[in-house]
């Protein structure tokens, strides 16, 4: 072989060498490209799926100024205030005691439903719980009530004795509906709420607003829970007539939900109003827990009432049409 010969096949061999190197390093640029779009995409799904309600463009002056409170805004996402954390919720878990009882013993408009016989039982649970100053209707032994009566006595006037017959007429005790309560609330994904009994009096029974809103919204699918709700007042057999604590039905769009208050809870308060938001008839859901206040529950329909002023009045970033995702945990 020729010098320049052998010349020229050592500068093809090393350009083909270059070349192969050049194409190494291309496919490993491109793995890398798609390995870093691919872990970009994962971590934007991660992000999305777990970024926390409040870091959306909620203003702070939306919610109360002490305790803690969410809302949903249409079928918004749910927005849920900074400082969520398991608390007493008082009476408002009587909205999953009737959830519980709707479910089991489905209602439609118009009916009353099976009827309830009360007990020498009940009425000795009844006075014990007055002596501790709960919130009860009076009932006889013999009485019958419809499941519409004990659901309607349960969320107007926040009877804790009837809280008690429904748990035991429906789960056969009161320690089978609890077991129940709880297992509905973890099948919801409300990780931040333990239920000890079915009227919310016992200091134990712990949630937060953002969970809260969670059952909330549920109940109100149904037709009969939405109905008694946004009753001002019912005539039981026995009692007479009861009247709703939430006094803010038809006021301000105000169509329900429930309240609650006691020591350890301050005021609290599930509501929904029908209001204008951006020239639309929107639906506004909320929860607030821990109102202070010597009256607790006007300090629970006072916050809900603000909140709702305001989102009504000066909400401008929350869009309507996304899909709702909820935050990241008695007597009347």
């Amino acid at each position: 072989m020729t010098r320049s010969t052998q010349a020229r096949t050592t500068y093809r061999r090393a350009r083909i060498r270059k070349a192969r190197v050049a194409g190494l390093v291309a496919v490993i640029a491109g793995i890398a490209a798609l390995g870093h779009h691919l872990a970009g995409a994962s971590s934007s799904a991660a992000s999305s799926s777990t970024t926390p309600a409040r870091r959306a463009a909620v203003p702070r002056t939306v919610w109360p100024a002490d305790g803690q409170a969410a809302v949903q805004v249409g079928q918004s996402r749910v927005e849920a205030s900074p400082n969520q954390h398991a608390a007493p919720i008082a009476s408002v878990a009587k909205v999953m005691t009737a959830y519980l009882v709707l479910r089991d013993h489905p209602l439609r408009l118009g009916e009353d439903g099976p009827t309830i016989a009360l007990t020498d039982d009940d009425v000795f649970d009844t006075e014990l719980r007055r002596r501790q100053e709960q919130s009860v209707i009076s009932i006889a032994a013999g009485e019958q009530l419809t499941e519409l009566q004990a659901l309607q006595a349960l969320l107007l006037p926040s009877a804790n004795n009837i809280a008690a017959v429904l748990a035991r007429w429906d789960a056969g005790s009161e320690r089978r509906f609890v077991s129940r309560m709880n297992a509905t609330a973890r099948s919801l994904g409300m990780t931040h709420t333990r239920y000890t009994d079915p009227s919310g009096y016992d200091d134990a029974t712990v949630s937060t607003a953002a969970d809260q809103l969670r059952i909330v919204g549920r109940a109100m699918r149904a037709a009969v829970f939405a109905r008694i709700v946004a009753t001002a007042s019912a005539t039981l057999p026995v009692a007479g007539t009861v009247h709703n604590t939430n006094t803010l039905l038809g006021r301000d769009g105000f169509v329900g939900v429930k309240t609650g208050s006691d020591d350890a809870a301050g005021g609290c308060f599930a509501f929904r109003a029908i209001r204008s938001v951006r020239g639309r008839r929107t639906a506004i859901t909320g929860v607030v827990l821990g109102q202070p206040g010597d009256d607790r529950i006007s300090a629970g329909l006072a916050a809900a009432d603000a909140m709702v002023a305001r989102i009504a009045g000066d909400f401008r970033h929350l869009p309507l049409g996304a899909p709702g995702r909820p935050h990241s945990a008695a007597t009347p």
